[in-house]
């Protein structure tokens, strides 16, 4: 993402752009991994990074309003977090056990929700697809 996107946002909710602000986009960015805001502080803070805990979730919440970063909820009480900026649309299998998060994308769904969007006279903004299960290693 280019720092302009990174400093529009912040500055839309009237915070400064900081090395620490950066650093934990650059952190969301640095994986696919679905994390927590405390699992991306602890990482900042291994990695030698000094961002408080503070800032890691102002700064994460700044970026979910402004479309930049997904939060998912998964029904464990801890919203999770993921890079919007050059992803692909997806949706996400969840196993009940162990947590493990799997993307997905299915055109025939896609196109299923359109149609019943269209036919009840809706206009679809945005949706969330999420299918709860036990992966294979727990089975």
């Amino acid at each position: 993402m280019s720092i302009e996107k990174l400093k529009n946002a912040l500055s839309k909710e009237g915070l400064r752009y900081t090395k620490q602000r950066q650093d934990v986009w650059d952190e969301l960015c640095s994986n696919d991994e679905h994390r927590d805001a405390e699992e991306i502080y602890l990482s900042l803070k291994k990695n030698g990074l000094k961002a408080s805990r503070a800032t890691v979730y102002r700064t994460i919440d700044v970026l979910v309003k402004n479309d930049l970063v997904r939060k998912l909820e998964l029904g464990d009480g801890k919203a999770r977090y993921e890079n919007k900026i050059d992803s692909h649309h997806h949706d996400h299998m969840i196993c009940v056990q162990c947590g493990k998060i799997e993307e997905f994308m299915d055109q025939t769904i896609e196109n299923r929700q359109d149609k019943i969007v269209k036919k009840m006279g809706f206009k679809m903004i945005r949706h969330i697809h999420q299918l709860f299960v036990v992966c294979n290693k727990c089975q």
